[in-house]
């Protein structure tokens, strides 16, 4: 798959583990079959992220980030001090790999990542389906919130199996207690919604809503994916945030989030519009600008 690198300015290609499987398992008719029966089932994650949380699991880091081009000496731990791959996996930086944008307004993406950015729904709604309507109210499983946001904006950050798996608060707030939607484990590769867009609102995923200024209501949904152990969150509900605090963490997998912001609210950074129009994602680090607040809206 292709995306647009901000800090390389050129396209890249995508090296995901199990690229062919993918599509295979998606795109014939006997991988589909597989996939109801067995791989979308969540007891097929828990076993996976079982194994991934033994000590067993533990040989398979080095080779990992060697063969995808991980740099460790960025993160806390040296390799030998994971205990297990899911260790590895939920990894911190070290102090300064990530620098918060401190720029007065702004807002920054929620994870490393592959982003795509929609100024308004109805801009998802070309981009991702064909012929029929995107639901805000089966995401959310809420009718209020749905309303609310249905002429917002909306940016959706995929997290690659080979990225840092902890996510972070896009701006100051308050974050009200998180809602667990279930559902079952699709794989959220682009292999796999090219075929299926409608996986974000049937996978399980955690949905909070964040109250802040100068931004309004901000809507912040994590979901899960096929080989996901666990969905994590971090922090304490109803007490004030900074922008790149911490909020939670995946473990093994693949996986999404997506942020709704109200009308008139947020303006997107131009490189992430003007990539989401010609049908790229943009990579770009946990931390730095995803967009700036529209003033006096």
């Amino acid at each position: 798959m292709l995306y647009y690198n901000r800090y390389t300015q050129v396209i890249e290609s995508e090296s995901t583990p199990g690229h062919r499987l993918l599509k295979y398992l998606y795109g014939k008719a006997l991988g589909r079959l597989i996939l109801r029966l067995f791989l979308i089932k969540p007891i097929t994650s828990r076993c996976i992220g079982w194994w991934m949380s033994t000590r067993r699991s533990q040989k398979h880091i080095v080779s990992f980030a060697k063969r995808y081009h991980i740099d460790l000496n960025a993160f806390e731990k040296a390799p030998e001090a994971y205990t297990h791959f899911n260790d590895f996996f939920c990894r911190k930086f070290k102090p300064g790999q990530r620098p918060i944008d401190s720029t007065p307004n702004t807002l920054c993406f929620p994870c490393d990542g592959r982003h795509l950015g929609f100024q308004t729904l109805a801009d998802a709604q070309c981009f991702f389906i064909k012929g029929t309507s995107f639901s805000l109210k089966r995401l959310l499983q809420d009718d209020t919130l749905a309303q609310h946001f249905h002429q917002g904006s909306c940016v959706i950050s995929r997290l690659a199996p080979i990225d840092y798996h902890r996510f972070h608060f896009p701006c100051d707030g308050i974050p009200q207690a998180p809602k667990t939607i279930q559902g079952l484990l699709y794989s959220v590769h682009p292999t796999a919604l090219q075929h299926n867009w409608r996986i974000f609102a049937e996978n399980k995923r955690c949905l909070t809503v964040m109250q802040t200024q100068p931004y309004g209501l901000i809507a912040m949904i994590e979901v899960g994916a096929c080989c996901i152990g666990s969905l994590q969150e971090t922090f304490q509900p109803n007490r004030p945030y900074r922008k790149g605090d911490e909020k939670g963490y995946f473990a093994f997998g693949g996986s999404t989030i997506i942020l709704l912001f109200e009308a008139q609210r947020v303006q997107l950074a131009p490189d992430l519009i003007n990539c989401t129009q010609h049908g790229l994602e943009l990579y770009a680090h946990m931390g730095d600008i995803l967009g700036t607040a529209i003033k006096n809206p």
